[in-house]
């Protein structure tokens, strides 16, 4: 059914417990400022309202918690390139090497050293975050080109729902390019553009059984999100009743935004552990096609974009990664 262990990912976590902690924090800090901010506006515009009738009233504070919410996202955006560099690309370098048999200091000290390891590979916050938005795209194109649908999710009358299928596919995809990002981790490449496009090129020689054990996974990550969404109405609701003027509708906000939090603090790593093993599985002894990296070079302008920043990269070698071994190979 999927190429994975889920021992082994829930012990990945277990051993990388400093960087799980690290991410309740920030991301469960995050839904606490989309909350503050959100109560901070509702109330300045229920303030504002008093100056005008009831239903100005409602409408300055509905309008006030909204753009509490739209700061606190714009601040998020922000922080993007830091979140992906310092928090996913540093646990990410912690779980590959723990899955190469290697080990890690404990506590504070785990997060500083995988951190190193980071800025050892990509250098700058920005060359991590320009290179996963190019994988991202190049992910895209090879998701739209594989074919036999069907038997990535061999589910019966698939043929008709092969539409709605691709969409979820799209979906499911999200977080292949950690794993992309692992590769380059994994190989200890000393140019990770290049090393990004021998990833994508093997993941695409793999693409169908990387598709489904993605698939797999993004619909357990939604189906316990709903169930979380659900258990946090209550107490979401039982806030937005302490918040003045009537806002019904920030109960189901809240709630989204504290299981999008639990989403991004645990499962998601858990999903990444998971598509990790599955990734360094299926590529084991094998080396990329010329033929895949030429149909990539002519269907993606990203993926080509990825060549010419792996040729220019400073005071690095441009020369291709020969990919890991067939014992799995380099520890970071």
């Amino acid at each position: 059914m999927w190429n994975f262990s889920i021992g082994t990912s829930l012990t990945l976590l277990a051993r990388t417990m400093p960087f799980v902690l690290l991410r309740c924090g920030v991301y469960f800090g995050v839904s606490m400022a989309y909350v503050v901010f959100a109560a901070v506006g509702s109330a300045l515009g229920w303030s504002i309202g008093a100056l005008g009738d009831r239903d100005f009233q409602a409408a300055t504070t509905l309008w006030g918690g909204v753009a509490g919410l739209g700061i606190t996202a714009w601040g998020v955006f922000l922080l993007r390139e830091y979140l992906l560099y310092l928090v996913k690309a540093a646990h990410i370098a912690a779980m590959v090497q723990l899955l190469d048999g290697g080990e890690l200091p404990a506590g504070k000290s785990q997060i500083d050293h995988a951190r190193s390891v980071v800025q050892h590979r990509f250098g700058q916050a920005n060359v991590l975050f320009v290179m996963d938005q190019l994988v991202k795209g190049v992910i895209t194109v090879i998701t739209g080109v594989v074919r036999g649908i069907s038997n990535v999710l061999p589910i019966p009358g698939i043929t008709q729902l092969a539409g709605l299928v691709r969409a979820f596919l799209r979906l499911a995809v999200g977080l292949v390019d950690e794993v992309i990002l692992a590769y380059a981790i994994r190989t200890d490449s000393h140019n990770p553009w290049q090393s990004a496009r021998t990833a994508l090129v093997l993941y695409a020689q793999n693409a169908p059984g990387m598709l489904k054990n993605a698939a797999w996974l993004t619909a357990m990550m939604y189906a316990l999100s709903l169930l979380v969404f659900v258990l946090f109405l209550a107490p979401a609701a039982a806030l937005v009743y302490l918040l003045p003027g009537s806002w019904g509708a920030a109960a189901a906000v809240f709630a989204l935004v504290f299981a999008w939090a639990l989403k991004a603090s645990i499962m998601e790593p858990f999903a990444v552990a998971c598509l990790l093993q599955a990734y360094f599985g299926a590529i084991e002894g094998q080396q990329p096609d010329p033929q895949w990296e030429a149909r990539l070079d002519g269907l993606s302008g990203k993926f080509t974009q990825l060549k010419e920043k792996a040729a220019t990269w400073a005071g690095k070698s441009a020369s291709p990664d020969q990919g890991p071994s067939a014992s799995g190979a380099g520890s970071p």
